[in-house]
């Protein structure tokens, strides 16, 4: 590959991942798989966590309440990213926790409806990333959080592919079938990169042994929740694949802030 392939691989991800402007020639002829582009995920995590992670070095400058810091950076991420993955959480979360087979699980996840298991997965989401931003900004300032915000956001986008990859197709009609299954050297420089890049960034934010403890706590996310997902559904969705970068999310957050 030359240099311009991940450059286009990067903006196609970006792109894919949020509602960030992307230049129309980095799409020019392209048939819309993201086989080769998901290797790039946990350096378009960077990008989308970069808005919010300025937000709140720069509120931080000026003193700011860190409640108030953290509500306005996780909802600045959460208008970046179009809600993308907090709608494949609460599908998922009406889709498990409902009564019913596979089938009727992912025909709820189909259904654009919001049940009661989706809201509440929402507000238990964003009530645990507010508060563990709150303390992280209170704790270690503004510069160590910025930090940490970009560490997790590409983290957490790094655990999408392991669990795409490592698990089948559940249906063959969803987005994540559309856009085809990550190729494994994409696997393998995601996952080699999303690790490397979380170490590095939570390291200089507040320690080796802080960064390998919640890089091994997300780790455990990642797998747990694949876990469950296939003894429910036998394969991923791409619902499925959306909450695990918000279940990695919350749990990675959550657990730096207690480490702190």
């Amino acid at each position: 590959m030359q240099f311009s392939d991940y450059i286009d691989d990067l903006a196609r991800s970006t792109g894919f991942l949020s509602r960030l402007p992307m230049p129309a020639r980095h799409f020019s002829g392209h048939d819309g798989s993201l086989s080769r582009a998901a290797g790039m995920f946990p350096a378009a995590g960077l990008i989308i966590a970069l808005c919010p992670g300025l937000t709140i070095l720069i509120l931080s400058a000026f003193e700011a309440n860190a409640a108030l810091t953290a509500i306005l950076a996780l909802s600045l991420l959460i208008g970046v990213s179009g809600a993308l993955h907090e709608d494949g959480l609460a599908d998922s979360a009406d889709a498990l926790g409902a009564r019913g087979g596979r089938q009727q699980m992912l025909e709820i996840m189909k259904d654009s409806r919001i049940g009661t298991y989706g809201v509440l997965a929402l507000v238990t989401s964003f009530a645990l990333r507010v508060t563990a931003l709150t303390i992280i900004i209170s704790v270690i300032g503004g510069w160590s959080a910025f930090l940490i915000c970009l560490a997790v956001g590409s983290a957490s986008r790094t655990a999408m592919v392991w669990h795409w990859t490592v698990l089948p197709q559940a249906r063959q009609d969803g987005v994540a079938a559309s856009v085809g299954a990550p190729e494994d050297r994409a696997r393998t420089l995601a996952l080699i990169s999303g690790a490397a890049l979380f170490v590095l960034l939570v390291t200089l934010a507040s320690g080796l042994v802080t960064a390998l403890l919640g890089l091994a706590l997300l780790a455990a996310a990642a797998g747990s929740w694949t876990s469950l997902v296939r003894s429910k559904l036998g394969g991923h969705t791409g619902d499925t694949i959306g909450a695990t970068q918000q279940i990695c999310e919350t749990v990675c957050l959550a657990t730096l802030a207690l480490l702190l």
